[in-house]
């Protein structure tokens, strides 16, 4: 698995992927400067999975809209791929001096990757807020 910075031209890959997972991608301008602040995994010349960190100017870095390839079927190589992605990011942010990493995960099989990189389930029950401005 390789990984690489995410390029302006990737943006669009990545909103097909949300939307073949039934997401709405996210607007270009909220992510970590305006999309290109994030990473792309590969295996070999496919791409996998990408998604971004979120610097703050605390001590919490925000791992966040990580995505797979809708079309690629290799079970474990998926599941590699996603612990490649997060094994990056929180090198990223320990090399930013962050202390903690934070995500909001709906998905189980995103939520079963992060609990094998040693993330633990906070108190349930929350509800997401979001309002645009």
């Amino acid at each position: 698995m390789q990984v690489r910075k995410l390029k302006e031209e990737d943006y669009e890959t990545l909103c097909l992927w949300w939307r073949k997972w039934r997401w709405t991608p996210p607007i270009k301008d909220i992510l970590p400067e305006n999309g290109t602040a994030g990473f792309i995994v590969y295996d070999g010349e496919v791409p996998v999975v990408a998604g971004f960190l979120y610097d703050t100017n605390s001590k919490i870095a925000w791992v966040e809209w990580v995505v797979s390839n809708f079309d690629y079927k290799d079970r474990d190589g998926r599941k590699e791929a996603i612990q490649t992605l997060l094994i990056y990011l929180e090198a990223l942010a320990k090399a930013k001096d962050k202390k903690v990493c934070y995500s909001l995960l709906k998905s189980k099989g995103l939520i079963e990757a992060y609990q094998e990189q040693g993330y633990q389930i906070s108190e349930s029950g929350y509800k997401e807020m979001i309002k645009v401005i």
